[in-house]
């Protein structure tokens, strides 16, 4: 007796389904992976100029994990963090999550470990493979004059 072609149809898409994960699985792409995920929570009246790669920022930030605990913020400090954007002076879910900011704007930046501390975590505020989330408020952008 001969398979029909729905019989065939059903077998191949199983084939499909499993080489689909089995590469997922192998190849570290799995389909729980997270991406960065940016909410503006407030946005300037005017915004003259836009974050971009290059430009030093001045973020004040309040980091949390998942369960609510807060492991860094530069509140209680009184000074904002001063950085070169998209130099890799901070952790990718902040270079990629900060461009095209205005002065005054608030984000909620969810950053999975990936675009974080990654599978080492940084001890002994945050745990191997924690997905972080950040509220910053941007202070003030310096841009060096192009030429």
């Amino acid at each position: 007796m001969e398979p029909t072609f729905n019989t065939l149809c059903k077998i191949m898409l199983f084939v499909l389904i499993f080489l689909s994960l089995f590469t997922q699985v192998v190849f570290g792409n799995s389909p729980a992976q997270k991406k960065l995920q940016i909410g503006i929570k407030k946005r300037p009246s005017e915004c003259p100029i836009k974050s971009k790669k290059g430009d030093l920022l001045h973020m004040h930030y309040t980091g949390t994990l998942d369960d609510g605990t807060e492991f860094d913020s530069s509140i209680p400090r009184g000074n904002p963090l001063t950085f070169t954007l998209g130099s890799g002076q901070v952790i990718k879910g902040w270079d990629q999550g900060l461009m095209g900011m205005c002065e005054g704007e608030q984000r909620k930046l969810v950053i999975p470990p990936e675009l974080g501390y990654g599978d080492a975590g940084a001890p002994p505020k945050i745990p191997k493979s924690a997905t972080l989330t950040f509220h910053v408020d941007l202070v003030k952008i310096e841009r060096k004059d192009e030429l």
